[in-house]
């Protein structure tokens, strides 16, 4: 300590400042207070080991530290964790300089894109300059101060570069800011290898403890009023809850609208989960991969309410699925931008103060949706659900002759299940307090589709960036958030995302972490192998075959992947990544292995072969992606005339 300065200082490096001080902020939500970051994930290069590395080491029972094998699915972990907090808490993470740092840019869009909160701290290179170029640099021809880490900038909500130690007595504060603002996403600190270990006297109440406010935004109420109105004169209203809906912990307030004055209630992705209480109006998924029975109603809604979502081309159907000539749109959004989306009526503010005033509002208005559109949706509802248990159902074998290459598929698969059958035996073992977990491919298109995520059974579905590799490391950050182990977490993945990263299963076993990781085995990129048969209507390049005869490149020889399936060990990779690992093909063999690995201490891999090309049913709607404007392949000619057609469909709204 010294009095240099007239009031008490601490010599620290800038690491060791950042360690102390990150332990000592917390976050206040509706009165609850919780550290704000709560611990640190890294992996340690010559570009942070001797600088962050010794301080969490030095101070690893404040800031206790997570020793992981990618740092692509570090940030994952942390993201996963923030989401499943509500955003309330993140994890920071620390990579090297380089390769290190840069494997963490598509972490980092994953967070920014669905706007949850994570803290990166990578190391960068020399500020001092004195040692020439260092291992790892990147020498921009004319920029001589640019590095690796100014990818990071497009994807980061706040970036910051630290050149000197006292940077960080306003770098952090905003640092933390961002992280609790309602418009949060990725916040990265860059930290020069040298600088992390430069001294400096910090004024001592700087490491003080501190609160972070999450706000609530308060409706304005001339937009609510205006909004009540549009609800009283709609003859056909539709509600379509978004993430916004389960971050602000909106559901009761979203249930009591829908109850008071009778609105079906669609979900997106990210709001998969916001109806908890079973009713007639909570009728799922919307657009691309919703139920038909949705988004019928979507097609002939005369009013639709948005609560907290971007509304993605997914959820929209590249702008088609509105086709009522008098739709008119109001949203709820704590992002200003995001409520004017299709020409919306904005309510700018917390979703759960803005759909409790709109309650009041919708009460004092005696507003109530007309019996025949409430009975319509009851109708569609109930021919979906008939169709969707028949999907489910796992023990009525799979009719093989139902499908276009039926032959092909019996020779080349031992699968008796469908992956819609597997999703059924899933929800079967699901219990209140479970979370399933699912990002890329086939699986959250499904889950979007049929899972029930009421009562308590959470769906954690990232598809905001739909990032292959999120769904293992996932599975780790809800388990941090979520330690009571009678609660499930399981993460359904498809083959060709475990092969991409399977590492984290080590890290899930090193922390004796009991997740579940669900392998629906097809044999490839089976969701764009469904894509490129409607766009294209020829297999290219998605499947998982051998090359007959080999490839010999720059010979001219034709050489397609056109063999049989590649025969991988999914079983023996998991298993030899430190999982309790089965495979498990028919529907007694995934019941008998759930009901027994539900309390297994550690990672759990079941592997279930399942049938190609056996699809759920579809959701009915058009999808703005084009074939070839010009093909010798008349097939593809016929595709792009389709279409060309579909095209008429799509509007603009505002």
């Amino acid at each position: 300590m010294t009095d240099r300065t007239q009031r008490r200082t601490v010599r620290l490096t800038v690491a060791q400042a950042v360690v102390t001080y990150l332990s000592r902020q917390y976050s206040v939500a509706d009165g609850h207070r919780r550290r704000l970051v709560p611990a640190a994930l890294g992996i340690f290069g010559h570009g942070n080991v001797a600088g962050l590395g010794q301080a969490l080491d030095q101070l690893s029972d404040q800031l206790p530290f997570v020793q992981g094998r990618n740092e692509q699915a570090l940030v994952h972990i942390a993201t996963a964790y923030a989401k499943a907090t509500k955003r309330h808490a993140t994890l920071a993470v620390t990579a090297s300089i380089g390769p290190g740092a840069l494997n963490m840019v598509t972490g980092a869009g994953l967070a920014t894109v669905n706007r949850l909160p994570v803290l990166l701290l990578p190391g960068d290179t020399y500020a001092t300059r004195h040692q020439g170029p260092v291992l790892q640099q990147l020498q921009h021809p004319v920029e001589a101060d640019a590095s690796v880490n100014d990818a990071f900038r497009p994807v980061s909500r706040f970036f910051d570069r630290i050149t000197r130690p006292e940077q960080l007595l306003t770098a952090l504060p905003a640092a933390m800011r961002a992280l609790t603002d309602v418009d949060t996403g990725a916040v990265v600190v860059s930290l020069p290898q040298d600088i992390q270990s430069h001294a400096y006297d910090y004024p001592a109440e700087f490491f003080a403890e501190r609160d972070w406010p999450i706000r609530r935004p308060a409706p304005d109420g001339d937009e609510v009023a205006t909004v009540a109105r549009m609800l009283a004169e709609a003859e056909k209203p539709l509600i379509i809850a978004g993430g916004g809906v389960v971050y602000s912990g909106a559901t009761e307030e979203l249930e009591a609208l829908a109850d008071a004055a009778g609105i079906p209630v669609a979900e997106t992705f990210a709001g998969k989960g916001a109806v908890q209480r079973r009713a007639w109006w909570q009728l799922g998924g919307i657009g691309l991969e919703g139920t038909p029975a949705v988004n019928v109603l979507a097609r002939e809604a005369d009013f639709v309410l948005t609560v907290g979502s971007r509304l993605t081309d997914f959820a929209t159907a590249s702008h088609s699925l509105f086709q009522n000539p008098d739709v008119r749109f109001a949203s709820v959004n704590v992002n200003v931008h995001d409520a004017g989306r299709l020409g919306a009526t904005g309510i700018v503010a917390d979703a759960r103060r803005a759909l409790a005033a709109l309650t009041d509002a919708v009460r004092a208005n005696g507003t109530a949706t007309p019996a025949d559109w409430r009975e319509r949706a009851r109708a569609l509802d109930e021919h979906w659900r008939e169709q969707r248990a028949a999907a489910l159902d796992s023990d009525t074998p799979f009719d093989f002759t139902s499908l276009p290459d039926d032959s092909d598929v019996v020779r080349d698969t031992d699968a008796l299940l469908t992956q819609g059958q597997l999703i059924g035996l899933l929800q079967e073992h699901a219990r209140s307090g479970d979370t399933i977990i699912a990002a890329a491919g086939g699986p959250p298109g499904d889950l979007q589709k049929v899972w029930d995520a009421t009562e308590g059974r959470f769906a954690h579905l990232e598809f905001g960036f739909s990032c292959m590799g999120y769904e293992l490391p996932a599975a780790i950050g809800v388990r941090f958030a979520e330690p009571d182990r009678s609660k499930r977490v399981v993460s359904l993945l498809g083959d060709g995302t475990f092969l991409m990263a399977p590492t984290e299963l080590v890290t899930a076993a090193q922390e004796r972490l009991p997740v579940t990781i669900v392998i629906p085995e097809n044999h490839g990129y089976q969701v764009i192998h469904r894509l490129q048969m409607v766009r294209s209507g020829r297999e290219f390049g998605n499947e998982f075959r051998y090359r007959d005869g080999g490839l010999e490149i720059g010979s001219g020889k034709p050489a397609r992947l056109e063999g049989d399936y590649l025969q991988v060990d999914l079983v023996q990779t998991a298993a030899g990544l430190g999982a309790r690992a089965i495979r498990a093909t028919t529907a007694e063999e995934v019941r008998t292995a759930l009901a027994e690995t539900r309390d297994h201490d550690g990672p759990v891999v079941l592997v279930v072969p399942v049938i190609p090309h056996a699809d759920l049913p579809g959701a009915g709607v058009w999808w703005d992606v084009a074939p070839a404007e010009v093909s010798e392949r008349e097939t593809v000619t016929q595709l792009r005339r389709a279409y060309e057609e579909g095209l008429a469909s799509q509007r603009w709204y505002g």
